[in-house]
């Protein structure tokens, strides 16, 4: 399986970041997503569900906001040197904009990890779903200015969201940023 780095065409790194993810137990990708879904990403399912994918073993441990941040869980998640996943990006947009989470936290972390294009994607598009939202401006404010990624490698717009055609107004057709629920 290539790594996200791979496949943008850049060199995969040694992740500090991963390396703590590993300490604390979390011993591949599908240890994060399974936190993830731990976090309240409900939209992917649940932990231990069959949509999870989690393989027989013991249940990783639980890792405790303080231990593991939910800004180091979603770039953990977009990291370049892990393998490339449509749907760990997703979950990684999702975490991204959970309640509470510091953009100026994420983009230190998405700059010791390599990995500002991805996240400028994902705020570009966050941006475009919730343009008064303030914490998509100010990471497109700070980040490094990257060219537009080719969305045959990272998700579309529309991959982000939830989208509804019939509301209590009618049909109408509305976006909704996925975030985890409490």
């Amino acid at each position: 399986m290539p790594t996200l780095a791979q496949r943008l065409g850049t060199s995969t790194h040694l992740s500090p970041l991963l390396q703590k993810a590993r300490r604390l137990g979390a011993h591949d990708s599908r240890d994060l997503e399974s936190i993830a879904l731990a976090r309240g990403l409900r939209y992917f399912g649940r932990p231990g569900s069959p949509q999870d994918g989690k393989r027989e073993q013991s249940p990783i441990p639980a890792l405790d906001h303080s231990l593991f941040t939910n800004e180091e869980l979603a770039i953990a998640l977009i990291n370049p040197a892990a393998p490339y996943s449509l749907t760990r990006i997703r979950m990684a947009a999702a975490v991204m904009a959970a309640e509470g989470v510091s953009p100026d936290e994420i983009i230190l972390l998405a700059g010791r990890e390599r990995c500002e294009s991805i996240v400028r994607h994902i705020a570009r598009c966050g941006n475009t779903v919730e343009p008064e939202n303030p914490f998509w401006k100010t990471l497109l404010e700070n980040l490094p200015d990257t060219p537009p990624a080719s969305l045959d490698i990272l998700p579309h717009i529309s991959r982000f969201v939830a989208l509804s055609g019939i509301t209590r107004n009618g049909m109408r057709n509305t976006m909704q940023w996925i975030r985890p629920t409490p």
